[in-house]
């Protein structure tokens, strides 16, 4: 049954956090780095490509260009023949070299923590600010909204919007500003592994009895 009281649904979300807390209790961001710089180009190469393709691509990009400011005047095409099975490579290139020179210019080369800040580095929208600020700073000051989170918050009725931004906003009001960082890490683990976008796997799904999807397989 569908939850008609603001009691009930607060209810609902409880059990949700909880049984997600229960399925994926440690989960982190999947994208490799070893610092904030790292993980923000990671999280730009990114858009509209997997994490496992960052990843087999990151390592030769920081060997080449180990620090901000190598990359800052690294050359485009060089950078470009790197990064070129991430898809979109020359605006990807023209981003991160763009983040290292902001970056320069206008923060000693560190990564700011603000998310004024960070919308304010080339190729960082939203998404990639929520993912650097909560995964390395630990600062929730927003949700990070990718396709897994979508998908999975619209199937779970916790929006029925369909842009991330205001997905995000609903989100924020829903979920505890202290899970904002675990849940979306949470929801991502979950549509890569079980709540998939064409077949999802519901007979696996343990949120299937609290989901109201028109496309569940169960």
């Amino acid at each position: 049954m569908r939850p008609k009281t603001a009691a009930e649904r607060k209810a609902r979300v409880a059990r949700i956090v909880r049984i997600l807390d229960e399925t994926y209790p440690n989960v982190t961001c999947e994208l490799d780095h070893t610092d904030a710089w790292q993980l923000l180009v990671a999280t730009i190469l990114s858009a509209q490509c997997t994490d496992k393709r960052v990843n087999m691509v990151t390592p030769e990009l920081f060997r080449r260009y180990p620090t901000v400011t190598d990359l800052a005047h690294a050359h485009p095409a060089e950078v470009s023949e790197l990064i070129r099975t991430t898809g979109f490579f020359n605006n990807k290139t023209k981003n991160i070299i763009g983040a290292a020179r902001k970056l320069l210019a206008s923060h000693g080369g560190e990564v700011p923590r603000t998310m004024k800040e960070l919308l304010a580095v080339p190729g960082a929208a939203r998404k990639t600010a929520n993912v650097v600020l909560g995964t390395v700073f630990g600062i929730a000051d927003g949700v990070v909204v990718d396709t897994h989170v979508q998908r999975i918050s619209r199937r779970l009725d916790l929006t029925r919007e369909t842009t991330p931004e205001r997905i995000e906003r609903d989100l924020m009001k829903s979920i505890p500003r202290e899970r904002w960082i675990l849940f979306s890490h949470q929801l991502i683990h979950h549509g890569r592994r079980i709540c998939e976008a064409r077949k999802p796997k519901c007979g696996e799904c343990p949120l299937e009895s609290l989901c109201y999807a028109k496309d569940k397989t169960v």
